[in-house]
C-alpha cells in the first residue's frame, strides 16, 4: 500500500512539473503570479495560496493587491557582518512602517536581530508565508535546508554575497521589490529539489528518523579523506546502470547543475527543466560520462563490496553520512520544490537602477546569469569587447 501510495504521488508529481511555472487560482499576499504552460489543471498548497495550472499560458491579473494575507517573513541572513547588520536593520524599520502587521520571524541563532521572534524548524513550527534571504547563494541553500518536510513559502532573495547565481534582485532595492511582490509584479519558478532516503545493506533505513532529506543542489557521494578510489554500484528505477570507480558520483538537480556537478565536468540544464544529473567525479574510466534522467526516475548509488574505503556523502556541501560497503543512499525528486520570486518578472522599467541588461520583464534571469556570473562561452576577443562596451 505504502509503495502504491509513493507511486502514485510521483506520477502526480511528474505530471505537474511538465509546466515551468504555475498560475495562481486564488490571489496570494501581495498577488503574486505565476505563469504555466500546462493545460491540465493541478493543484498544489504552500502557505498561504495554492497554486493551480489553468488552460490560459497568460500571466493571470490580479484583482487583489493589498498584503493583508502575508501575516509572518522569516528572515535568513548570513554571517552577522556589519553591513549585514545595518540591512537588517534597515529593512525591519521598513518593514515596521510599511507592513506593520507583518510578524518578522528569525531562525534561533546567537546574533538574532533586535525586534523579531524566534523561528524553529520542523512539526508545530510558527506558519512562514514569505521567507527574505540576505546572503549569498549558500544563503538560500540554508533556507531551503529549514524545510525539510512539506511545502517551502515563497523565497525573496538579495545578493551580499560572492557569486549570487541564484540571487534575482540586490539589496539595496529590498523596499521596491517588497512592493512589487505585494502589488502583484512578480512570477516565481519552482526550483525542483531532491529527496533522499539513507539504507544499510538489509534495507532498513538509517538516521533522520526515517524522513528524506530535501536538497537543493546536489547529493555527493565521494571519497572523502581516503586515498582510494571508491567502488560503487548505481541503480536506475532498480536497473543495473554501471559500476563506477572514480573519486564519487555527483546526483543534482538543474538548479545544481551550475555547482558541484559543472566543475566536474557536467552539464549546465535551465532549472525550469525537471531533471536528474548524473556527474562522475574523476572516474578511471575515460568513457564515463555524465547522464541527464527525467525526473520520474530513482538513483540509487550503493556502495560497493569490494570498496576498499566507506563513502562520504554531503548535502548541498554539507557533510551528513558516512556510507559503509553495502549501504547506500536512495535519490529522488521532491514532492516539494523551492519557489523562488524572479527579479525579470518586475514589470517597472524604472526598477533596474543598476542599468544591468535590457529592463526587467524582458529577460530571462537565468540566461542573464550565466552570462554575466559564468561568463558563458567568453572567448578572448568577446571580453575585450565587453571591456570597451563599458567604456
Amino acid at each position: 500500500m505504502t509503495q502504491n501510495i509513493r507511486t502514485s504521488s510521483l506520477l502526480l508529481y511528474k505530471h505537474s512539473w511538465r509546466a515551468r511555472l504555475w498560475s495562481l487560482s486564488t490571489p496570494p499576499p501581495g498577488g503574486i503570479r505565476l505563469l504555466s504552460n500546462h493545460s491540465a489543471p493541478q493543484s498544489r498548497t504552500f502557505g498561504w495560496c495554492t497554486s493551480t495550472q489553468p488552460s490560459s499560458s497568460q500571466l493571470i491579473n490580479q484583482d487583489r493587491t493589498d498584503a493583508e494575507q502575508v501575516k509572518s517573513i522569516l528572515i535568513v541572513n548570513k554571517l552577522r557582518t556589519k553591513p549585514v547588520i545595518d540591512t537588517i536593520d534597515s529593512f525591519l524599520d521598513h518593514l515596521r512602517t510599511r507592513y506593520p502587521k507583518v510578524k518578522a520571524f528569525h531562525e534561533d541563532r546567537p546574533d538574532i536581530p533586535h525586534g523579531v521572534e524566534v523561528w524553529r524548524p520542523g512539526q508545530g513550527a510558527e506558519k512562514i508565508d514569505l521567507v527574505i534571504t540576505l546572503g549569498g547563494d549558500g544563503t538560500i541553500l540554508h533556507a531551503s535546508s529549514l524545510f525539510k518536510v512539506g511545502a517551502v513559502p515563497p523565497v525573496l532573495s538579495f545578493s551580499m554575497g560572492t557569486l549570487g547565481f541564484l540571487l534575482p534582485f540586490h539589496v539595496d532595492d529590498f523596499s521596491k521589490a517588497l512592493e512589487s511582490v505585494f502589488q502583484g509584479k512578480t512570477t516565481v519558478l519552482y526550483r525542483m529539489r531532491l529527496s533522499c532516503a539513507f539504507s544499510d545493506k538489509d534495507g532498513n533505513s538509517i538516521g533522520n528518523e526515517g524522513e528524506d532529506w530535501q536538497v537543493m543542489n546536489e547529493v555527493a557521494l565521494h571519497r572523502g579523506s581516503s586515498p582510494h578510489l571508491n567502488t560503487v554500484d548505481a541503480f536506475v528505477d532498480g536497473q543495473h546502470l554501471t559500476e563506477a570507480v572514480s573519486d564519487g558520483l555527483i546526483v543534482s538537480t538543474p538548479t545544481g547543475s551550475t555547482a558541484y556537478s559543472l566543475s566536474a565536468g557536467g552539464p549546465i540544464v535551465h532549472p525550469s527543466l525537471s531533471a536528474l544529473v548524473l556527474t562522475p567525479i574523476c572516474p578511471r574510466s575515460l568513457s564515463f560520462r555524465p547522464l541527464v534522467f527525467p525526473a520520474s526516475s530513482s538513483i540509487t548509488l550503493r556502495v560497493g563490496d569490494r570498496s576498499r574505503a566507506p563513502a562520504g556523502v554531503s548535502m548541498d556541501g554539507q557533510a551528513s553520512h558516512i556510507l559503509n560497503p553495502g549501504e547506500l543512499v536512495t535519490v529522488r525528486s521532491s514532492l516539494y520544490p523551492i519557489p523562488c520570486i524572479n527579479r525579470s518578472s518586475i514589470s517597472d522599467p524604472a526598477f533596474d537602477v543598476h542599468g544591468e541588461g535590457v529592463s526587467p520583464g524582458k529577460e530571462d534571469d537565468w540566461v542573464r546569469d550565466i552570462n554575466n556570473l559564468l561568463q558563458y562561452n567568453a572567448t578572448f576577443r568577446s571580453k575585450a569587447l565587453l571591456r570597451h562596451s563599458r567604456t
